[in-house]
């Protein structure tokens, strides 16, 4: 069994957009959708769980319940933190301890179906697997001062994404660790490798961007001009439909 949780209960500050900027439309479908698509256009994956804002669940359940084609799905609220998002996600599968559990940023839309199964093949491997690109730029370590105190090999840096996958055993442990240590991490690796568990890196590519400035935006417009995975179409009707219904609950509001 491969479940993917996706934490969507971001406020999107930086995107300035008065929403849930997975709720934004990009190439004429919201960034959710996209992203939940390409998931379930990929034949390993089993079921999917949305982790929005405890005000956004009904919202998300309604406006999926339209769209055709989705694999299983339930929408579950979120927490405070993205960790705690994560948490309520994991805490609502059920399963074996062996099965895995992968987490994508719901704004990550242009993940390829390759890294996808690179990162599954990876965890039933290695137990824990994470989808990162090479470092292109060189990164300087500084004090708090802002002065540099070192570069470090380049070679050796890897610029992290997601999917972050991890048997369901290990994830749900090192999760309850940190939530019993008061533990805030960056990412889930993070979490895992407080365990003293290994994870390994599975190459992805620099189109797999989390969009989250107006910036961001623009790029995807871009690759979604070159986009050589198609996602399952949503009848036109479906997509206005949806698009209505995001309009109706964000007009006149300043996001929350």
């Amino acid at each position: 069994m491969v479940t993917v949780i996706f934490p969507a209960a971001g406020q999107g500050k930086r995107m300035q957009a008065g929403m849930n900027k997975v709720f934004m439309s990009l190439g004429g479908i919201p960034i959710l959708l996209r992203t939940l698509l390409k998931y379930s256009s990929c034949g390993e994956i089993d079921q999917m769980v949305v982790v929005v804002a405890d005000y956004e669940v009904e919202f998300v359940r309604t406006m999926l319940k339209k769209v055709p084609g989705l694999k299983p799905y339930k929408v579950v609220a979120g927490g405070s933190e993205r960790q705690y998002s994560v948490l309520n996600g994991i805490r609502s599968v059920q399963g074996r301890d062996d099965d895995i559990i992968l987490v994508h940023d719901a704004a990550r839309p242009f993940v390829s179906h390759k890294v996808i199964l690179d990162t599954i093949y990876a965890v039933k491997q290695f137990g824990g697997a994470i989808a990162a690109v090479p470092a292109k730029n060189t990164i300087k370590i500084c004090d708090p001062y802002g002065m540099v105190e070192d570069t470090p090999d380049r070679s050796c840096l890897w610029e992290v994404q997601t999917p972050q996958g991890f048997q369901r055993e290990i994830l749900l442990e090192a999760y309850d660790q940190a939530l019993a240590e008061g533990f805030l991490g960056t990412d889930d690796a993070s979490l895992v490798e407080r365990l003293g568990r290994s994870v390994r890196v599975v190459e992805s590519d620099y189109k797999n961007i989390k969009i989250t400035t107006p910036e961001d935006i623009l790029i995807g417009e871009a690759f979604i001009q070159a986009e050589d995975e198609l996602l399952p179409e949503i009848p036109p009707e479906v997509l206005t439909e949806i698009r209505e219904l995001i309009q109706e609950k964000w007009q006149g509001s300043e996001g929350r």
